[in-house]
C-alpha cells in the first residue's frame, strides 16, 4: 500500500490512497475544477516493517481559478 501527501494548493496536509507507489502526478477532482500535483522526492517508509510507502505531492495548477466561498 501506498499513500501520497498533498502539499500546498486547497489540499494542504491531506493524505490520500496512491494506485502506485511510482505515480508522477496526480489530477483531482475539486468543486467544479481539477487539482494537479506534482511527485516531489522519492518515497519513504519503504521497508517491510515502517508503515505504508509515502510520496509527497506539491499543488501545481487548478483547471479553474479557485476562490473561497461566501460563507
Amino acid at each position: 500500500m501506498a499513500i501520497a501527501r498533498l502539499h500546498g494548493g486547497p489540499l494542504d496536509g491531506q493524505i490520500i490512497p496512491l494506485e502506485s507507489v511510482d505515480q508522477e502526478s496526480l489530477i483531482l477532482p475539486y468543486s467544479e475544477t481539477q487539482l494537479t500535483y506534482q511527485r516531489e522526492g522519492e518515497a519513504t517508509n519503504t521497508g517491510d516493517h515502517d508503515g505504508p510507502s509515502e510520496v509527497a505531492f506539491r499543488f501545481v495548477e487548478s483547471s479553474d481559478e479557485i476562490s473561497p466561498g461566501d460563507d
